[in-house]
C-alpha cells in the first residue's frame, strides 16, 4: 500500500470543477449519450427531442460578454482562503466567517464546502448608477486582478472603477460583473433556501432576466419595492424614493407558506359567549368584496344569506336564485354577478363567525335588487390568527436607509450606505428561518447582515450563522482604508456592546467570526519554462510556498476537501510534530518535516479515541524518507486508516 500524492494540479490548486460535475450528472441521467467516455451530442439531441430549441428567434436575453461571463462561473479557482487569526474573534469556538476578498473567487472556492447549505442569501450589490465601484473582471486571471486591484502586485490599470454611462457597454459591463456570481451562489443555496436580492431602478429589470434564467421563472418568489428615502427632493422629474428586493427561491415547491406577525391593535373587542368567551376579535372584513371575480370558478359563491330581520341578502348583480331562502345559490353569468368571499359549504360551517351592522350604505342587494339594510362581516379571533399568520406584504415602509445610517454613526464609525439591520430580521422573520440556519452575503459592506443577525439571535436563540463576503475596496476621507477594515470593526464593536447589555444571553451566543483572506494557493505551481527547469526542480522537493504556514495548507486541505471550515480543530505534539486533528478524527494532517512511524503510531491512537465513522490522514510529501513512509502506511493501517495522503 502506497500513500496516494496530491499534485498541484490535482484537487489542492484548484476549487470545485463544475463542468465535470455537472457533465457527470448528465452521464448519470443519460447513460446511452457517453460514448468512450466522452458525451456524443447528437445522440443527446436525440434523448432531449421537442425540447431543443432550434429556431433562430426566439425569446432570450442577451447582452455583450454573456458567453464569456457563463464559462467563467463554471472555472475552477486556483486561490484559497487563508487564515487571519489575529483580526477573528473567538477564533477556536465561532462558526461566523468574514471572508477578505473579490467575491467571485470567494464563491467559487465555497463551492465545495457549502453547496446546498446555505438558507438564505441577501446581497445589495452596487446599483450601478455610474459613481458607485463596480468588479472588472480579467476572465483570464481573476486573482492577478483581485491582487492588483489590493496593491499587491503593480498595478498596470484603474481595474476597480466606476462605471460611466458614457461607456458603449455600460450594462453589459455589470450584467457581466452580476452573472457569474450569481450562478455561483444559487449552488450554495439548500432545497428551501432563498435569494435575496436589493437593487435599484437601473438595473432591475435586466438583473430579473438573469435571475429569471439562473433560477428559473417558476422560482421566482416577488418583486418588492422596498421605501428607502423619504426627504430626498434629488431627481429631475420625481425625487427617488423606493428600490427594490428580488426574492427567487431554490425550489419554490420547498417553500412553506411566508408568514408576517399581526398587528394586534386591529383586535379591540373581546368575545362574552361561547367556547371563545375572553379572546380578542375583530368584525370589519367584510363578506363581500367587490374585488372578487366572480368568473373565477366561483360556482356556489352567490346564495341567500337572512339577516335578523328576515331578509335575505345578495351580493349586487342581475341572477337571483328560483328559490327565495336561506343558502340557495346559483352560478354567476357575468362579472356582474358578484359573490360571497367562502363557498356554501363554508358558509355552513363557519356561519356562526357572521356579525350583521345596520347601515345606509350598504354594498348588498335583497330579493327585489333594492339596496340592503345590512352589511355582512366575519370574526376573526387574535389567537386563531396569530397561528395561522398573516401574509407580508410585497411593499416594505419600515426599513428606510436613514436608520442603517443613523445606527452604525451609533458605533463610532462613518459610513453613508450601510443597510438597515430590521431588513434582514423580518426577512428571517417572514420566511420562518429556523436554528444554525447560515445566511450569506457576498456584497457585505459595512456588515449589516451580520449584525441583524446578532440581533436576531439574541430576540429568538436561534443561532443563526453568517458567511459574509467583502472585498477589500479602498474609500477616501474615512478613518479605514477600505470597506471591508470597516465590516470587520463594526461586528467587534457591535459584539462588546450585546455583552456589555446582555451580559447572560451573550455568555450562550457565538459572537465570534473568523477571518479569511483571499491568496493564491499556498501550493506552488509546476513551471514548465525549460529556461526555470532547474529552479523548478528544486523547487518541487518542497511544493509548500516559503511565505505560508501549516495552518495556511491546513484550511486549503479542508477548501478543496469540501469540509466546513468552522469545523473544530485540535493540535497535539506528537514526537516533536504538530499534528491537526479536524471534525473529531474525520481528518489528521502533519505538515511537519522527518516524521517517523512512531507519529503515525501516535495519531492511530488518537483515531482510537475519537471513534470517527470515516478518517483520512494528510502528510507533506517530502516529510518522511521512503522506509519512514512506508512503515508509516503500515502502522496507519492496523488502526483502520486506509486513506492516506501526501501533498
Amino acid at each position: 500500500m502506497s500513500i496516494e500524492k496530491i499534485n498541484q494540479g490535482d484537487q489542492l490548486s484548484q476549487s470545485a470543477d463544475l463542468v465535470n460535475d455537472n457533465i457527470d450528472k448528465l452521464k448519470m441521467l443519460f447513460p446511452e449519450i457517453v460514448t468512450e467516455g466522452k458525451i456524443d451530442f447528437k445522440v443527446l439531441q436525440q434523448v432531449l427531442g421537442e425540447e431543443l430549441e432550434e429556431e433562430e428567434e426566439y425569446y432570450r436575453f442577451t447582452w455583450a460578454g454573456k458567453s464569456q461571463a457563463r464559462r467563467e462561473a463554471h472555472k475552477p479557482s486556483t486561490g484559497t482562503l487563508r487564515p487571519a487569526k489575529e483580526e477573528s474573534l473567538d477564533w477556536d469556538t465561532t462558526q461566523n466567517m468574514f471572508c477578505e476578498g473579490d467575491n467571485l473567487e470567494v464563491l467559487k472556492l465555497l463551492q465545495k464546502t457549502y453547496s446546498g447549505k446555505i438558507r438564505i442569501i441577501y446581497i445589495d450589490p452596487p446599483y450601478n448608477t455610474g459613481n458607485d465601484f463596480v468588479y472588472k473582471d480579467n476572465y483570464k486571471d481573476n486573482l492577478s486582478n483581485y491582487k492588483t486591484i489590493t496593491n499587491q502586485i503593480d498595478n498596470e490599470g484603474n481595474l476597480l472603477s466606476t462605471n460611466s454611462d458614457s461607456d458603449g457597454r455600460f450594462h453589459s459591463n455589470w450584467l457581466n460583473m452580476m452573472y457569474p456570481r450569481l450562478k455561483l451562489s444559487r449552488n450554495l443555496l439548500k432545497n428551501n433556501g432563498l435569494f435575496f436580492l436589493n437593487i435599484g431602478e437601473e438595473e432591475v429589470h435586466n438583473v430579473e432576466k438573469i435571475m429569471n434564467e439562473v433560477f428559473g421563472e417558476s422560482n421566482k418568489v416577488s418583486l418588492i419595492t422596498r421605501v428607502s428615502k423619504t426627504a430626498s427632493n434629488k431627481g429631475t422629474h420625481f425625487a427617488p424614493s423606493v428600490d427594490y428586493i428580488l426574492c427567487y427561491a431554490k425550489d419554490i415547491d420547498n417553500l412553506n407558506p411566508f408568514k408576517d406577525k399581526v398587528d394586534e391593535s386591529l383586535y379591540k373587542k373581546v368575545e362574552v359567549e361561547g367556547t371563545m368567551k375572553g379572546e380578542k376579535y375583530r368584525d370589519d372584513i367584510a363578506f363581500y368584496q367587490s374585488s372578487l371575480d366572480p368568473m373565477r370558478g366561483c360556482v356556489n359563491q352567490r346564495y341567500f344569506i337572512e339577516a335578523p330581520d328576515g331578509t335575505l341578502l345578495l351580493p349586487p348583480g342581475d341572477i337571483f336564485p328560483s328559490i327565495k331562502k336561506d343558502g340557495e345559490h346559483v352560478p354567476p353569468k357575468t362579472k356582474k354577478d358578484k359573490v360571497w368571499r367562502w363557498s356554501y359549504p363554508t358558509y355552513n360551517e363557519k356561519k356562526h363567525l357572521l356579525v350583521f351592522k345596520k347601515t345606509k350604505k350598504s354594498p348588498l342587494i335583497k330579493t327585489d335588487g333594492t339596496r340592503a339594510d345590512y352589511n355582512i362581516y366575519t370574526k376573526s379571533y387574535l389567537v386563531e390568527r396569530q397561528e395561522k399568520g398573516t401574509l407580508p406584504r410585497n411593499l416594505f415602509t419600515n426599513f428606510i436607509n436613514r436608520k442603517g445610517a443613523d445606527l452604525i454613526k451609533k458605533y463610532g464609525i462613518s459610513f453613508d450606505f450601510s443597510k438597515p439591520i430590521e431588513l434582514i430580521q423580518y426577512l428571517c422573520d417572514i420566511i420562518g428561518a429556523e436554528k444554525n440556519d447560515i445566511i450569506l452575503d457576498f456584497f457585505s459592506g459595512s456588515c449589516s447582515t451580520a449584525h441583524g443577525v446578532f440581533e436576531k439571535n439574541i430576540e429568538k436563540e436561534l443561532n443563526l450563522k453568517y458567511i459574509m463576503v467583502q472585498i477589500p475596496e479602498p474609500i477616501d476621507k474615512n478613518e479605514f482604508n477600505t470597506v471591508a477594515e470597516i465590516g470587520k470593526e463594526r461586528i467587534r464593536r457591535v459584539v462588546q456592546k450585546i455583552k456589555e447589555e446582555n451580559p447572560e444571553k451573550s455568555k450562550e451566543m457565538d459572537l465570534g467570526f473568523k477571518v479569511f483572506k483571499l491568496d493564491s494557493s499556498n501550493i506552488k505551481s509546476w513551471d514548465e519554462n525549460p529556461e526555470n527547469l532547474e529552479t523548478s526542480l528544486f523547487d518541487a522537493v518542497g511544493n509548500i510556498k516559503t511565505d505560508r504556514t501549516e495552518e495556511d495548507v491546513l484550511y486549503e486541505i479542508l477548501l478543496k476537501y469540501g469540509l466546513d471550515l468552522t469545523l473544530p480543530i485540535e493540535e497535539r505534539i506528537i514526537e516533536g510534530k504538530k499534528v491537526f486533528n479536524v471534525g473529531l478524527g474525520s481528518l489528521f494532517i502533519c505538515l511537519s518535516d522527518d516524521i517517523t512511524a512512531k507519529v503515525a503510531e501516535g495519531i492511530g491512537q488518537w483515531k482510537e479515541a475519537c471513534s470517527p465513522e470515516i478518517c483520512r490522514v494528510i502528510f507533506k510529501d517530502n516529510g518522511f524518507t521512503d522506509v519512514e513512509k512506508t512503515n508509516s502506511v503500515q502502522t496507519l493501517k492496523r488502526y483502520g486508516i486506509n486513506e492516506i495522503r501526501s501533498i
